[in-house]
């Protein structure tokens, strides 16, 4: 159930989006081919093909770093 600010509390954020114990998983995918840049899909695991092409992000290499350059 979500908890939300009442007009009394103006100063206040909803308090919780979704349990504790539940964490959002998503996967991602990366295609590589010779004659295009690589790409990577980010969805969920249940996600269809359809979903993933038109739904889930994707990106094209060079718009993307890796995690270690990050950190």
């Amino acid at each position: 159930m979500n908890e939300r600010a009442t007009d009394d509390d103006n100063d206040q954020l909803p308090i919780k989006a979704m349990p504790e114990d539940s964490t959002p998983m998503l996967a991602a995918e990366i295609i590589v081919s010779q004659n295009s840049p690589a790409q990577c899909t980010i969805f969920p695991p249940d996600a269809t093909c359809f979903e993933r092409l038109t739904t889930w992000i994707t990106a094209k290499e060079g718009s993307f770093i890796s995690l270690e350059d990050m950190r």
